[in-house]
């Protein structure tokens, strides 16, 4: 106020000096009376000094009077509101502190600020608004004043404790469910009944309500549990610990059972609670099982475990409703557009050609998209071998043509792959009404489209499993030559990496089923042989090798040199053929403009995991992932940051 006072002060002088100066030239130059003019000067400087200290007396008087107001309760109304102020000279030495803190027995006058609390820094050099400190068992948030060397403390305890509390005591709701249970007790006698449920079941239950979860089973395999924040945040952070424990007490009885589980959470509505939760549970029993799928609502899906491949989970009963549901959207439809991934493969095109043929059985017009999106060399070598016999059979087109053909009734069929982003017919998919899925990757939490029909099992070894499994109950008679056979068995010995890896009783039974329909064992094998020109770029790739811990080999290949897809996979399916070597990682640019990964694992690393978490996908054996505008170097760096972080969780 001073200061205020002193410039006005200040100002006046200078406006009197000017007007005396403009008085003299005036009396001069048109010889104005010299004593009017004083005369006038004088009375306007006399005007002016009253002003002045009328306004001086008037802003003093204001100012004792709010300082005799607060002096007798100032000191009452900062502990009402637990405020406290320090204030620091220039080198944040403390001068002073209030009584807030000489009566919670805190000294600090005579310290530097910044040593005592080094989070002020940031205030006080005005990168933040406030920070917010524990001292003792207090918290406060803290503000600077912006033009003074003075710290405001507010007590901020109660309010911090109270959000915690509401937040510790926000609503989880869960679903646990035991992956083949029904399956594995049907037929057991009640003696090794009793035994899963004291073993594994019972386990189950103890440890939900060993958590203090509240826990209701709503069939002899499933059960509902309600928790709240604080006990979702333990059972987050010891890892879903029960789910080694069931998978440990199943191997011990020698059963496939797995735990599933979900939990929603995040929101007071509970419809959206209870829907967002089943879909979360069938999320985690589509991508295999023995895992947990969590959701917080507005965020994505997160998974832990996993840990296990998937087991044969779909019955001949359900395989035969799904193959008469597929008869009867073919018949309500007018025509069928099959779509497979970017790059297709054997299995992805032996699965189609399957549909085609079973399409056919009931005479409908049928096309499948593979002149888009890209096929890869020893498919289109086969492809090439068999052009005749294939095109007098079937019709291949471009996604353009598709387009053409596409109908309110048309029935679009996805084999091999579930999500838009990966398949060879994205604007198909758009612009369809009727979509049905056959796939047997792990399910991914967004599919990208509207499917009326979605068939995903990941315990099936190959999509051409999957579809060949349709053949016998379809009514009409689906006739496959020895040509298509041949690619159909020539998928799965890649996908099953020639039978040792992802196989099941059921996958033998479809092989010796496509192997009757004329599948010749010894051309599929040549059809994979590899030119001298590739044995010759394997070679040179595997020198990039590099061997970390636990048994991961990762082989970037920095020469920029273009690669396949294929050629990837092949370089990691022959490293993981070394003793000692528990997954493989082969990472090379396949265009100019993306660089892709290919990982391969024995099954004791989850490299789906892994390549999830560098947004790619897969199996636990087998996943893959590519990027745009990402140097290898780049891409090897965060697969090794991923690694120690998936390493250090499990």
């Amino acid at each position: 106020m001073n200061d205020k006072i002193g410039r006005v002060k200040t100002m006046l002088s200078v406006l009197l000096g000017v007007e005396l100066l403009t008085l003299i030239c005036l009396a001069l130059i048109f010889q104005l009376d010299i004593k009017i003019a004083a005369l006038y000067f004088v009375i306007n400087a006399l005007t002016m000094y009253f002003l002045v200290q009328s306004f001086q007396e008037d802003s003093q008087s204001r100012v004792l009077g709010v300082s005799r107001i607060l002096g007798s309760n100032a000191k009452e109304a900062f502990q009402f509101g637990q405020i406290g102020m320090v204030t620091y000279d220039e080198n944040y030495t403390i001068t002073w502190m209030s009584e807030l803190f000489e009566e919670r027995g805190i000294n600090r006058i005579s310290k530097r600020v910044t040593m005592w609390l080094p989070e002020v820094n940031a205030l006080i050099q005005g990168d933040v608004e406030s920070v917010q400190v524990q001292i003792d068992d207090r918290i406060y948030r803290i503000a600077r004043k912006d033009d003074a060397q003075i710290l405001f403390f507010q007590d901020i305890t109660e309010k911090v404790n109270l959000e915690k509390a509401y937040q510790d005591e926000q609503l989880v709701i869960g679903l646990i469910h035991l992956d083949n249970y029904e399956e594995s007790t049907q037929y057991e006698e009640e003696q090794e009944i009793a035994m899963i449920n004291n073993n594994i079941r019972q386990p189950v239950v103890e440890w939900a309500k060993g958590h203090g979860m509240i826990l209701r089973r709503m069939k002899s395999d499933r059960f509902l549990v309600v928790l709240n924040e604080r006990i979702y945040r333990q059972i987050v952070d010891e890892r879903f610990s029960i789910l080694a424990q069931t998978r440990k007490a199943s191997q011990q009885l020698d059963v496939a059972i797995t735990l599933s589980m979900a939990f929603a959470r995040g929101s007071s509505d509970l419809t959206e609670l209870d829907e967002m939760v089943n879909q979360l549970l069938e999320l985690a029993q589509s991508r295999g099982g023995d895992q947990v799928a969590i959701r917080k609502a507005g965020e994505d899906v997160r998974y832990f475990g996993g840990g296990s491949e998937a087991q044969e989970k779909r019955s001949r009963v359900r395989v035969r409703i799904m193959a008469h549901t597929l008869r009867d959207l073919i018949k309500k439809s007018s025509n069928v557009i099959l779509l497979g991934h970017k790059e297709m493969d054997f299995d992805c095109m032996g699965s189609l050609i399957c549909l085609s043929r079973i399409v056919q059985s009931y005479e409908k017009p049928c096309c499948i998209v593979s002149k888009s999106g890209g096929v890869e060399a020893k498919l289109s070598g086969a492809l090439t071998c068999y052009k005749k016999e294939l095109e007098d059979r079937h019709r291949f087109v471009t996604e353009n043509e598709a387009l053409n053909q596409l109908r309110e009734q048309t029935l679009v069929i996805m084999a091999d792959h579930h999500s838009l982003e990966q398949s060879n017919g994205p604007q198909v998919l758009e612009k369809a009404r009727k979509i049905a899925i056959f796939d047997h990757h792990r399910r991914k939490t967004d599919l990208g489209v509207n499917p009326i029909l979605v068939y995903i099992e990941p315990g099936a070894s190959s999509a051409c499993e999957l579809v060949s499994e349709f053949v016998p109950y379809q009514s009409g008679k689906v006739e496959l030559t020895s040509e298509e056979a041949t690619i159909m068995l020539t998928g799965m010995i890649i996908d099953t990496n020639r039978f040792k890896v992802r196989t099941g009783t059921r996958t033998f039974e479809a092989a010796a089923m496509i192997r009757r329909w004329g599948a010749d064992p010894q051309t599929a094998d040549n059809l994979l042989k590899d030119e001298y020109s590739e044995f010759e770029t394997k070679t040179n790739v595997l020198k990039f090798c590099e061997k970390r811990d636990n048994g991961v080999v990762i082989s970037a290949v920095t020469d920029n040199r273009i690669l396949s897809r294929a050629m990837l996979s092949q370089v990691a399916d022959t490293i993981l053929t070394v003793r000692g070597v528990e997954a493989a990682f082969v990472i090379a640019r396949i265009s100019e403009a993306q660089t892709a990964i290919s990982a391969r694992s024995r099954g004791r690393i989850n490299v789906q995991v892994i390549m999830e978490r560098m947004k790619g996908g897969g199996h636990l054996t087998a996943a893959a992932l590519q990027r745009e505008n990402t140097s290898v170097k780049d891409l090897r760096e965060e697969l090794i940051t991923t690694l120690d972080e998936v390493m250090k969780e499990e």
